[in-house]
């Protein structure tokens, strides 16, 4: 398990009953989590003085329970980067704090391979991979469907110190982009993807990972650059293996660069109990 240890603003405290005690900066929040399957070992004053409480509903997604005034917004940082976090109809916060992980072995990649290094970063979100790989010195462009997700992530990247970094931000199809890029000959050294495990493209094409996570890789290999430094595949996706991704990028990436692939899961360690959370998997080729 690759697991994000380095944090100072964020810690997940305890875990149990289907629900996880997080600190946010000074913001103390209880999510559910599908994962935690064991009890709540002892329900004590901090799982119950929390600021908001997210209540799951039987009929399908669910609502904040606000027991404390909270800001719209607050800001948390991990190392140099900041993000601002909010909580959102959906239960999440705009952050993935597991994917640190995955940040500062970007960042060492970056920052060692001693030349210009461009960075694709797909269904990119709010911009934690963005905002790593620039401030180790790479070119990123930014490409996520939601308008909203990306005005978020240019404000990640202005709280960090980042705004006149080469970072473009594009709002589009991630799938129209790719082939966009490889009509215009576009290359890039590095690509990064967090693919959702369902979605509609905006000519109600449907997107289900496990028939078309292969496909997309498959086209994204026209768009790597002749001398690649890193290919990196997060998941989210129940039932998918870090072995999948370990054989999908030695059928893609291996054959035609050599290199190294890892694979596993991702996680957060548990204060109280010493454990580790698992969040969620991942697939890494590095050259």
């Amino acid at each position: 398990m690759y697991v994000a240890q380095d944090w100072q603003d964020y810690e997940v405290i305890d875990t149990g009953g289907g629900e996880k005690l997080e600190r946010w900066g000074d913001v103390i929040l209880r999510r559910p989590d599908p994962q935690i399957i064991w009890p709540i070992e002892q329900e004590d004053g901090e799982w119950r003085s929390v600021h908001g409480h997210y209540h799951r509903s039987s009929s399908g997604g669910g609502q904040w329970d606000m027991k404390k005034q909270l800001p719209d917004r607050w800001t948390i940082s991990y190392d140099q980067l900041k993000f601002h976090i909010r909580p959102t109809n959906f239960k999440h916060t705009g952050l993935f704090p597991e994917q640190a992980a995955n940040w500062r072995w970007m960042m060492d990649k970056i920052a060692a391979a001693g030349r210009p290094i461009s960075v694709l970063n797909l269904f990119a979100y709010t911009g934690g991979a963005t905002v790593a790989a620039a401030s180790a010195g790479a070119q990123v462009v930014h490409v996520d469907a939601a308008k909203g997700m990306v005005q978020w992530a240019k404000e990640n990247a202005a709280l960090s110190g980042l705004a006149d970094r080469p970072i473009r931000y594009i709002t589009d199809d991630v799938f129209k982009f790719v082939q966009r890029e490889e009509r215009r000959g576009n290359k890039y050294d590095a690509i990064i993807m967090d693919p959702p495990s369902y979605g509609r493209g905006p000519s109600g094409e449907t997107w289900k990972l496990e028939q078309s996570l292969y496909p997309f890789l498959e086209s994204c290999m026209n768009i790597v650059s002749d001398n690649p430094l890193f290919m990196l595949i997060n998941s989210y996706t129940t039932g998918i293996s870090p072995t999948v991704l370990n054989n999908m990028l030695t059928m893609t990436m291996k054959p035609k660069y050599g290199g190294t692939i890892s694979a596993g899961e991702i996680g957060l360690p548990i204060t109280r109990t010493g454990m580790n959370l698992p969040c969620g998997i991942l697939g890494r080729w590095e050259s």
